[in-house]
């Protein structure tokens, strides 16, 4: 009897408590059903401008004022180097020698010849004296007077161009020493001892100690929006160097549609010739458009964008509640973090700036307003 008052008292206090927690439930549903709570968004006003600054690299090389294949004027057998890559000259400075045995024997002869002529000449010229001394006499015939004076002027041109080939054989012997023509440095040495080079083969390449110019080439719409001595930025390796502009093309490269610039860089630039050397050119591009952040950018269809756009609903007049809109846009440019845009949007629009991918169309959110940084 005992065991089963006992039961039913178990029973009892189950049920009770099962009515307690039903009760208890339905408050806490109740509760939630009377709160509705929106998703929070980052939101900013756009920015809108008439151009966007667009930034562009163009690619050069480094090359001396005077770089230059030097070579002897005639053709010959190398007999002598002084100097080698890498070496520093001065102006004047003997570089290489040819062989010159043949010359020397060329000029002995020429001078031989020559020593003979003015003798033979000499003997001309007394002859001619004594015949023009017995001609007053007419002991001598007109045709021997003649023949007299033909053989002093024959013998006159004779030296005349024995005295051209004398000089000319001891310049090509002078020739037949090398120097260096300006200050420089050696960058390469084409030939070896007792190599017969031909007439006009480089021995050395000279590049000069002048300034170093840069050579850029540029397309035709920013050569025309440049002039002489305009200073512009050049970028060499890690070096960014404040250079002029020496000289613009008055022709397009007929392969890379491009005109070169000539740009001279400062004195003290430690730089190579054969460096590369970028022109970093800002221009402004008049197109009206609107910053954005490009985290407020997701994908549209047919090459288009989107941004979503907070929208104001007729239910929610005096709430800080809006619905979301899609907007169509078109990117002009971007930078690194933001991006210009155009298309169906309005400079008094507030949009989204992030987290678009946790949001939908037509979805309501709470806006949290946030600071947009100005375009670079």
């Amino acid at each position: 009897m005992e065991h089963k008052s006992t039961r039913s008292m178990h029973r009892y206090m189950v049920g009770l408590l099962s009515i307690l927690l039903v009760s208890s439930c339905g408050s806490e549903v109740k509760q939630h059903s009377e709160s509705v709570s929106y998703q929070t968004v980052a939101v900013s006003n756009i920015v809108a401008s008439n151009y966007y600054p667009h930034e562009q690299t163009y690619t050069g090389t480094i090359r001396s004022a005077n770089t230059t294949g030097i070579g002897f004027e005639l053709a010959g057998k190398l007999n002598g180097i002084n100097v080698d890559s890498g070496n520093s000259v001065i102006k004047g400075q003997t570089l290489a020698t040819l062989d010159t045995n043949l010359l020397q024997a060329e000029k002995q002869q020429l001078e031989a010849s020559l020593q003979q002529t003015k003798a033979d000449l000499d003997l001309a010229q007394s002859t001619l004296k004594r015949t023009l001394a017995l001609k007053d006499k007419n002991y001598v015939s007109e045709q021997q007077l003649d023949e007299t004076k033909q053989q002093v002027t024959g013998l006159q041109a004779n030296r005349q161009r024995l005295n051209a080939s004398l000089y000319a054989t001891n310049l090509k012997i002078e020739k037949s020493t090398l120097t260096a023509p300006f200050n420089g440095k050696i960058s390469k040495r084409h030939h070896n001892v007792g190599e017969v080079i031909g007439l006009g083969s480089p021995v050395f390449t000279l590049i000069g100690n002048d300034q170093q110019q840069a050579y850029i080439g540029v397309p035709i719409t920013v050569a025309q929006g440049l002039a002489n001595q305009q200073q512009v930025l050049v970028r060499v390796g890690e070096q960014s160097l404040n250079g002029n502009i020496a000289g613009i093309s008055g022709e397009v490269d007929s392969i890379t549609r491009t005109v070169q610039l000539r740009i001279s860089l400062p004195n003290d630039a430690t730089v190579l010739n054969g460096e590369i050397a970028y022109l970093e050119y800002n221009q402004n591009i008049q197109v009206t458009g609107y910053w954005v952040p490009i985290s407020a950018l997701t994908d549209g269809v047919r090459g288009l964008w989107n941004i979503f756009v907070l929208s104001k609903q007729a239910d929610m007049s005096g709430s800080n509640h809006y619905a979301i809109e899609r907007r169509d846009v078109e990117i002009i440019y971007t930078n690194q973090d933001q991006a210009y845009i155009k298309g169906a949007i309005s400079a008094d629009d507030t949009i989204i700036v992030e987290g678009l991918h946790k949001l939908v169309v037509g979805q309501v959110v709470t806006p949290v307003k946030t600071v947009m940084a100005e375009a670079l």
